[in-house]
């Protein structure tokens, strides 16, 4: 079993930013989706949807409280993401693990999700 896809949703000014920071700072690409009876945007990672991005009318963050702390990626050129970080001024915290010798940088995006990204062989 692997994860197919995330999926936030939010109202449709926050998902255009949403949309335009996974693009800048995860280099994912905004591709083609079905249309369905909302809203939205898929972002491609290669030719997988992997963030999906759904318009719905609500004002706060969930009806009931979650405990999802985040969503990790992995992927290569830790070099380049800590540039697009810096270019787009996003916060985050950096670590490495010697055991299985990975990178990690932990930040934020606009609608509060935690991300995770690692780099396996990249310090």
């Amino acid at each position: 079993m692997h994860i197919d896809h995330i999926n936030i949703a939010a109202p449709l000014e926050l998902l255009e930013e949403v949309r335009d920071f996974y693009c800048a700072v995860l280099d994912l690409r905004d591709g083609f989706r079905p249309a369905f009876s909302q809203r939205g945007f898929w972002l491609y990672s290669d030719d997988k949807p992997l963030v999906h991005l759904s318009e719905r009318d609500i004002t706060h963050a969930a009806d009931k409280p979650g405990y999802l702390d985040h969503v990790a990626f992995q992927t290569s050129g830790l070099e380049a993401m800590l540039a697009r970080l810096v270019e787009n001024d996003v916060s985050y915290r950096a670590s490495h693990i010697p055991e299985f010798n990975m990178s990690q940088l932990f930040f934020k995006d606009p609608a509060g999700n935690g991300l995770e990204v690692n780099f396996p062989n990249e310090s």
